[in-house]
Order: C-alpha cells, then sequence, then structure tokens
C-alpha cells in the first residue's frame, strides 16, 4: 500500500492554504506524524486527502491510482478520516455507533461479521466495557476514543487521525497510540496522524512530516527532523532533542530567554 501526495493546492474559495505539498511514498505499515502549529494547514491537508476539499492542482494517488476519480463511497472505503470534533447521534450506544460507522460504507444489511469487526475493534481500543453505554453518557476522552474506533472498524487503506490524543490524559494517550500502531502492525494501512505533542510522536511514529504555513519544511525519520532548527523556528520555542536512560527520544522545549 502506497500513497503519493503530489504538488497538492487547496484552500476555502479563494485563500489557498496548502502551496504545492509533496509527501511522496508513503507506505502501508508506517506510522507518519504530521507535526506543526496551529493554523499550519494541518486539518486542511486532511480533509482533502479525504475528499472533502477539492484541490486546485496536484494529484493524490493510492498504488498508482488516482483517487480523485473515485466516487465518494469507493472514496470513504479506501479513506477513513476522524476530525477533531467528535460527533455522533446521542441516542445510540457506542457499539451502535461504530456499527453505524462501519456500515456506511458496506450497505446497511447488518451480518454476524459486522458485529465480530466492532467487538473485536472495542476490545483491541479497551472500549468492550463501554459497548452498551450511551453517546451522551461518555467523558469527553472516552467520546475521543469510540471516534478513533469508527474510524479503525472500517479497515481502510488509508486512515487520517486529526489529534487523536487531544482530549485524553497520559494513560489513554499512550493505550490509544499503542492501539493504532498495533492496527498498523497488524493490516498495514496507511497511518497519518497530526500531533501535538512531539514526545509522542517521538516514540510512536517512523516518520514525521513538518508543515508551516501551508508549506512542507521537512520530512524524514524522527531523530533527524526534531533535531532540526526549523522545529525551534516553527513553534517559536528553544529545543534539545535528547534520550531518556531507555534511549527513547525526548524533546526539551522552553520559552526563549
Amino acid at each position: 500500500m502506497t500513497l503519493n501526495i503530489e504538488n497538492l493546492k487547496a484552500g476555502y474559495g479563494r485563500v489557498e492554504i496548502l502551496h504545492d505539498v509533496s509527501v511522496p511514498n508513503l507506505k502501508g505499515g508506517e506510522f507518519v506524524g504530521l507535526i506543526g502549529p496551529n493554523a499550519s494547514g494541518k486539518s486542511t491537508l486532511f480533509k482533502t486527502l479525504a475528499g472533502l476539499i477539492t484541490p486546485t492542482a496536484g494529484r493524490i494517488s493510492l498504488n498508482g491510482n488516482d483517487i480523485a476519480g473515485m466516487g465518494r463511497r469507493d472514496r470513504a472505503q479506501k479513506v477513513a478520516y476522524m476530525p477533531q470534533a467528535f460527533g455522533c447521534n446521542a441516542l445510540l450506544t457506542v457499539f451502535e455507533s461504530v456499527l453505524l460507522a462501519l456500515k456506511q460504507t458496506s450497505g446497511w444489511r447488518v451480518k454476524s461479521d459486522n458485529l465480530d469487526r466492532v467487538a473485536e475493534t472495542l476490545h483491541a481500543l479497551k472500549l468492550a466495557h463501554l459497548s452498551d453505554r450511551g453517546i451522551a453518557d461518555l467523558s469527553g476522552g472516552q467520546a475521543q476514543m469510540v471516534s478513533v474506533a469508527q474510524t479503525i472498524v472500517r479497515a481502510p487503506d488509508v486512515i487520517l487521525l486529526d489529534e487523536p490524543t487531544s482530549a485524553l490524559d497520559l494513560h489513554h494517550q499512550l493505550s490509544i497510540m499503542t492501539s493504532i500502531r498495533g492496527e498498523m502492525l497488524r493490516r498495514k494501512p496507511v497511518v497519518i496522524a497530526a500531533l501535538h505533542d512531539l514526545n509522542l510522536a517521538a516514540k510512536f511514529c517512523d516518520r514525521l512530516v513538518l508543515l508551516r504555513d501551508g508549506v512542507i519544511l521537512a520530512d524524514g525519520p524522527p531523530d533527524r527532523i526534531l533535531a532540526l532548527p526549523e522545529i525551534g523556528h516553527t513553534y517559536r520555542v528553544e529545543t534539545d532533542l535528547a534520550r531518556t536512560e531507555r534511549g527513547a527520544l525526548y524533546v526539551d522545549a522552553r520559552l526563549p530567554a
């Protein structure tokens, strides 16, 4: 599975947000972190990849096939997008909401294997104990984890996660990132997650793409990207890249003196 983004331009009306964005050779089984400050264009890039925004130029191809030519349903089966805002019918249970997300791309007749897939997804994300809980009764963090389940259950070729850990405490951040990585290793989809926490990105991602003002500044392995002076310039902080006693990368950031 390979996703290629070539010379992409996109925005809203006459306002161009993405300027000749190219990210080549995004491979299945690779966890890619999309990093950059607020308003850098991360959500716009995801919406364009998901088909919610029509690009004004460029090409997006999956295994060499231009996905712009796919029908809406075919594209939804290939590319799953989890936006920042969680939305679901508050009258549904967690199980029902994840089942609904699955059936949106596979027809409305419920089969036994559909129920099995939902149950397996909730179990993998450690959400099985919430299966019968109403969506309206969830905490913000629980609702965000259910949103991840709705995205993963469809078994798409490309998974786009816009800040999947923003509403989660530390335990659940690590839990959800571990589960996402496990899904990636199991099925080998292309996984791209927009992340604000650079240390989470360093811990879980195989590749980082740094975006600022709609332009790709850097693309490569975490140990190289996080050591670049562009990191400090982009986030308007001073940074040092170090390693913990266990050898894990760690970004020490501070405000300029």
